[in-house]
């Protein structure tokens, strides 16, 4: 059986309906390390990673001191050479370890907009089966700020992000999402819509219709979840490929 390590910095933000619902399918195990208060555990049982998102940003440190021992372990994980997914605040946590600048978007990117794969991305393992303008479930501030280090390649984009997806060249076990297509089920939109109002209300000059983001994950249920397990069990076949 694949073990996966999951690093989750929020409570409320765990891995998911869809992702869970991947993995069982799959016959894949998580096991979720609430990184907040607990400790980071010897890695080397599992076969991948997965960092999930949350609040803090990359550079939070001081405010999330459990960040500090995070990004060691994520260097100490990247130097073994073993599979890992970065998903919003793991996607920017993986980048910066891979030596690229994380700082604040050119917009607050939250709710379902229309994603593009890059001619890398149509090319990537990870996307197999997926459309080439997939729906995308946004919920961030911060991005990935271009250009990447030339080691590293985009895998898609968007009008709302310049990187939303990337990999490691010749280490395509590796990937990078900005988007949480994980948790685009509609039971987890409307977790996420309570939990984080507060951010929601105050981010400056954003008009977000609530009630329209979870119309929209109804609406795109089924293909947000069938594009999510298709893209896990993209993953697992990289795992595999790889051990």
């Amino acid at each position: 059986m694949i073990q996966l390590a999951v690093f989750q910095h929020v409570w409320w933000e765990g891995p998911g309906k869809f992702l869970i619902e991947a993995a069982a399918r799959d016959n894949v195990r998580l096991n979720v390390i609430e990184a907040w208060h607990q400790q980071i555990p010897d890695l080397s049982p599992y076969n991948g990673l997965i960092i999930l998102g949350g609040g803090p940003n990359v550079n939070q440190v001081d405010e999330y001191p459990f960040l500090y021992r995070e990004k060691q372990a994520i260097r100490l994980w990247l130097q073994s050479d073993r599979p890992c997914l970065g998903i919003c605040l793991g996607h920017q946590l993986l980048a910066e370890a891979l030596g690229s600048r994380i700082d604040s978007n050119f917009c607050h990117s939250i709710g379902f907009i229309e994603g593009h794969l890059t001619s890398n991305g149509r090319a990537h393992p990870i996307f197999k089966g997926i459309d080439t303008h997939p729906p995308l479930f946004k919920w961030h501030g911060q991005a990935v700020i271009p250009p990447v280090p030339s080691h590293l390649q985009i895998l898609a984009t968007s009008k709302e992000c310049q990187v939303e997806a990337f990999t490691v060249q010749n280490r395509p076990y590796i990937i990078g999402v900005q988007f949480d297509n994980h948790a685009a089920a509609p039971e987890d939109v409307s977790m996420w819509l309570n939990k984080d109002a507060g951010w929601l209300d105050s981010i400056p000059g954003k008009n977000i219709n609530t009630k329209k983001i979870a119309a929209d994950a109804e609406k795109q249920k089924w293909l947000t979840g069938r594009h999510f397990h298709q893209f896990f069990r993209n993953f697992i076949r990289l795992i595999q490929k790889h051990a």
